[in-house]
């Protein structure tokens, strides 16, 4: 491919113009919140973060004329290979400029390079995989993402087809937004609810949060066991989710619901701190922890990170006492103004019927990408 030279990462130097090229492909997209460096190069270390103690990747930069124009990570998850008894590699943390040369020689490195590990299809984008974040922006480019929720320029799916990968499956994001207002219908089922009895609800305990995360972990795992793509997370993987999760943590909205004693389920809603992040521009140290300090009030949304009641307890309409709980303790919270609500699969007719019944609209969608080998 004449002008394109693919260069896998091997070099400090190599590494750092994979973390920094989003800065220049964003440049002219405003809406783009610019990642952590110090947290990305985490998450792309093997020898670090525990999600590489299952799996392997390699990461590949695209040059045109000596300047970087794209990056992508293959990645190979063997523990969901393992689950679903799939050779799938993976694709992620993809960036590029408008060109489609140089997505293709991407896409065949990496494809590449999953073949020779014997895979048979790949999927994405996982940056690395379903626990994380993911999917392609495909709607709702004129608003900013929220907490942990991707963004990309409008051409990215253009260019993602163009290397012959499809569409496997739509994400949603849903927003609630300040003028809400909770549905009649709901809060006359929630007063039944909290009329039964062994029906409660707990706040974590933020002061002893390991074995508050390996409740998240042991609920998580049987709620999303049934979902497409699901992996179950480790517990060194809960710990490291959690250690970050704690820094920014409302203590007022996680929390677990109780049916006679036993964890029934689990909700954790964060602030959405990407307009700090935003400010930030990828660095915290001495300039950023004043920004932090000058710019937290500019904080003024939630994030529904996991919100998921057992199979056993799901016909006991623990969702409305849980949305009715949340709504009187962000009504008090004067200074969150809207709540998003996501990622749900498109086909998850029950909870998206759920959603949009008590009153969210569909805010973002998202898609993932397959291709055979």
């Amino acid at each position: 491919m004449t002008g394109i030279e693919i260069i896998t990462v091997e070099r400090r130097s190599e590494l750092k113009d994979f973390i920094d090229l989003p800065w220049k492909i964003y440049a002219k997209y405003p809406n783009w919140v610019p990642p952590l460096k110090k947290e990305v190069r985490r998450m792309l270390d093997p020898c670090i973060h525990p999600f590489w103690e299952f799996s392997e990747r390699i990461l590949f930069l695209a040059r045109r004329s000596s300047k970087t124009v794209g990056r992508i990570a293959g990645i190979i998850d063997r523990r969901h290979n393992e689950f679903h008894g799939e050779q799938m590699g993976i694709w992620g943390f993809f960036e590029c400029a408008d060109d489609p040369e140089a997505a293709a020689a991407l896409f065949s490195s990496l494809e590449t390079w999953v073949r020779r590990k014997g895979m048979t299809f790949v999927r994405g984008p996982f940056n690395p995989s379903i626990n994380y974040e993911l999917g392609l922006l495909i709607d709702g480019f004129d608003y900013p993402p929220a907490l942990m929720m991707t963004y990309n320029p409008p051409y990215y799916p253009g260019l993602v087809e163009s290397c012959g990968f499809t569409k496997e499956k739509d994400l949603f994001a849903f927003m609630i937004d300040g003028a809400y207002r909770i549905p009649e219908w709901l809060d006359r089922l929630a007063e039944r609810m909290v009329q039964k009895k062994g029906i409660h609800i707990r706040g974590f305990r933020l002061k002893d949060p390991t074995p508050e995360l390996a409740l998240v972990r042991e609920i998580f795992n049987d709620c999303w066991s049934g979902n497409w793509g699901y992996v179950p997370l480790t517990d060194n993987e809960t710990l490291e989710m959690g250690k970050n999760m704690l820094k920014i943590a409302d203590p007022d909205l996680a929390f677990f619901i109780y049916y006679e004693d036993e964890p029934a389920g689990v909700c954790v809603i964060l602030p959405d701190i990407n307009p700090l992040l935003k400010r930030l521009n990828g660095r915290i140290g001495l300039p950023g922890l004043l920004k932090i300090l000058i710019y937290r009030r500019e904080i003024t949304g939630l994030r529904c990170l996991i919100f998921g009641i057992k199979e056993k307890y799901r016909q006991l309409g623990l969702p409305m006492l849980a949305f009715r709980h949340l709504y009187e303790i962000v009504r008090k919270k004067e200074k969150y103004r809207y709540l998003e609500l996501g990622w749900t699969l498109d086909d998850n007719e029950s909870i998206n019927f759920l959603i949009e019944e008590a009153g969210a609209r569909i805010h973002k969608k998202y898609g993932i990408f397959r291709k055979s080998l």
